[in-house]
């Protein structure tokens, strides 16, 4: 189904008002002829295309240009072999849900990445993680339509160039890809991980903790600090956790002991974005209608429901230059920034407002 000028609010979690030239809702693999056509249409007018699952990640800064495809496909196929539970899961099937689901029926292993937010088909391009599990785990091919030669093709796991919060589809394959579908591989022998962050507190033997144990941890330590986007607007953690030398955190730590750092096996150290933010005293920071959240400074909420694309830019960077005033810490952001002509950056955005 095409649309016509259509209205974003509802297809982006921090439930910014934009708009898009053309909207497809592509639902069936039946309608890929009808999606090619209408995107070499796009191209031949020199107007962008953007791919959009749950919009769970996406700021929208303006009214798109282009065409938007909102990927909407669903099914999930699941076989088993004796040592692995075998799942094929559609891009447009919502990511908890399918947590929720293979740890109801005791195939383990999802449990930690509970309550993400978003589509299964923006699991890759993230390479979503929580909790000392990603994505890129549990993966072991994900298959795309190639935009470009309007083919269908399929990745493995090597191929995806997993990296933290990272992979080939935001790199050579971004604008490029449209995932239709991933193939996820659970192993049997089910290992708890318990060891990173506020789940440290369960007990990481098989025989004294579940799967359930920690998807119901996960989700009660989620809900606590984690506004809910249809309650409150927001794109989950907006910004990365910063990786930093070895140098750099020795430093910070001998000024702040009690900094939450994890090193790395390349010999650098990963910093707790949200810790850093929480130092500069920015909890509650408001500029317009949006505001750092009360519970946890990584997020960027969208308060009052009035809030502007501007509103959230200006308070990113605001966030941005404190921390690296105090810390010489330079965060990144996670959230997708969309301008009228595709994806953009904070460092070019703001300049214009």
């Amino acid at each position: 189904m095409i649309e016509k000028n259509s209205s974003l609010k509802a297809f982006n979690s921090f439930s910014i008002d934009a708009h898009a030239h053309l909207l497809f809702h592509f639902q069936q693999l039946s309608e890929l002829p009808q999606l090619l056509a209408l995107i070499k249409k796009t191209r031949a007018a020199n107007k962008p295309i953007l791919v959009l699952g749950g919009g769970s990640n996406t700021l929208f800064c303006n009214d798109f240009s282009g065409l938007v495809i909102k990927v909407e496909l669903m099914g999930i196929t699941q076989s088993e072999n004796d040592q692995y539970h075998l799942l094929e899961v559609a891009a447009g099937e919502d990511w908890h849900e399918l947590v929720e689901d293979t740890v109801a029926q005791g195939i383990d292993g999802l449990e930690n990445l509970a309550l993400i937010p978003g589509v299964v088909g923006a699991a890759p391009v993230q390479n979503i993680g929580a909790y000392g599990v990603e994505f890129k785990d549990f993966c072991t091919s994900v298959d795309y339509i190639d935009l470009e030669e309007g083919t269908l093709k399929t990745l493995s796991n090597e191929g995806c160039l997993f990296a933290y919060r990272d992979s080939i589809f935001k790199g050579e394959l971004k604008d490029r890809a449209l995932i239709t579908s991933v193939s996820l591989k659970l192993p049997k022998q089910w290992q708890a991980h318990c060891r990173y962050g506020l789940l440290q507190g369960l007990d990481e033997t098989e025989s004294s903790v579940s799967a359930q144990q920690i998807f119901d941890s996960v989700c009660r330590i989620r809900s606590e600090k984690l506004p809910d986007p249809k309650v409150l607007g927001n794109a989950g953690s907006f910004f990365k956790n910063p990786i930093v030398s070895d140098n750099l955190s020795e430093q910070l730590l001998s000024h702040h002991p009690d900094m939450p750092h994890y090193p790395q096996d390349d010999g650098s150290v990963k910093l707790a974005a949200g810790w850093l933010i929480d130092q500069c005293g920015l909890k509650g920071k408001k500029i317009g209608g949006a505001a750092v959240h009360l519970q946890q400074a990584l997020v960027l909420i969208n308060e009052d429901g009035k809030a502007t694309a501007s509103d959230v830019i200006q308070l990113a960077w605001h966030v941005r230059e404190q921390v690296l005033h105090k810390f010489a810490v330079l965060l990144e952001h996670e959230v997708r920034f969309i301008d009228a002509q595709g994806e953009t950056n904070l460092l070019q955005v703001i300049e214009n407002v």
